[in-house]
């Protein structure tokens, strides 16, 4: 059907069947946010006016759209844009894409951290999500972003001037190398790689366009982890929380890489779907490190 004659339902219709086509189990979210993308309205509109013809320069741009998503290309990529804790956050392929099930990070910080004024640092920002949600729910909080990656800094600088936040400091730092001797945070906070470099997933959606130095890890997916809970000590306050996304397999070594370590309070969050996804533990106060 030439471009000039789609209506949007049959745009709809012909953009779920091609995203189909990636193996997805959104594809008619995936055609619907396309859309809004191509005529840049909500998705009011599309119900609204179904019958309404996009022009023929709109039905060419959403027909390559279509395209590249039945080849596997994440909406997020084909659009510049994920939201994420309700902020539209600027993506690209320099880092990873996120995911709602990091929302619970956000979740245990604001739980655990009660301070009016709060240090917090995240490790491995990436588009800025964790520390510009908090920094979206805790104005009077001071938070630090890094990341080894100049563009994901890049990218996180400038969600953070967008979206006008000035209580965030995003700077290039390989995990602590960065941070100064003497700092102490109320909380460190990441979603650092967790993934075997031998894990399947790496070969299916969206992760095969995201940058494996964000996803994989070395010793099975763990060497990250257990470097930032035994390096985090020196960083936290006294009864400063670090907390930990990492695979859904995962949260019983983790939590005990927390114990050898003398963190305290340690436990595991689940996800959206009742999964292990967010481990914390409790620097005591007044207890060296074992």
């Amino acid at each position: 059907m030439p471009a000039q004659q789609f209506t949007i339902a049959e745009a709809l219709a012909q953009g779920r069947a091609l995203c189909a086509q990636s193996g997805t189990d959104s594809a008619a979210l995936d055609a619907q946010l396309l859309l809004m993308h191509v005529l840049d309205c909500d998705r009011t509109y599309l119900y609204t006016w179904p019958d309404r013809a996009l022009t023929e320069t709109q039905g060419a741009q959403y027909q390559h759209l279509i395209e590249q998503r039945g080849q596997g290309v994440p909406v997020a990529h084909l659009i510049g844009m994920r939201e994420f804790w309700s902020l539209p956050l600027r993506v690209n392929n320099s880092t990873l894409i996120p995911r709602p099930d990091t929302e619970v990070l956000v979740e245990q910080a604001l739980q655990h951290i009660h301070g009016e004024h709060a240090d917090v640092l995240e490790l491995g920002t990436g588009t800025g999500a964790i520390a510009l949600a908090l920094a979206s729910e805790r104005p009077q909080w001071s938070i630090t972003a890094v990341d080894r990656a100049q563009d994901a800094v890049r990218l996180a600088e400038d969600n953070c001037k967008r979206l006008g936040f000035a209580n965030v400091q995003i700077m290039t730092s390989d995990w602590f190398s960065a941070i100064e001797a003497s700092a102490r945070f109320h909380l460190i906070i990441s979603n650092p790689p967790y993934i075997a470099h031998d894990d399947h997933h790496l070969n299916e959606g969206d992760v095969r366009f995201e940058p494996h130095s964000a996803l994989v890890a070395e010793q099975g997916g763990y060497a990250d982890l257990a470097y930032i809970i035994e390096t985090a000590w020196a960083f936290l306050r006294p009864g400063g929380w670090l907390m930990l996304e990492h695979g859904v397999s995962q949260s019983v070594k983790v939590r005990e890489f927390f114990r050898e370590l003398g963190y305290a309070h340690i436990y595991t969050a689940q996800d959206y779907a009742n999964l292990d996804r967010v481990t914390c533990g409790q620097r005591p106060s007044n207890v060296p490190k074992p």
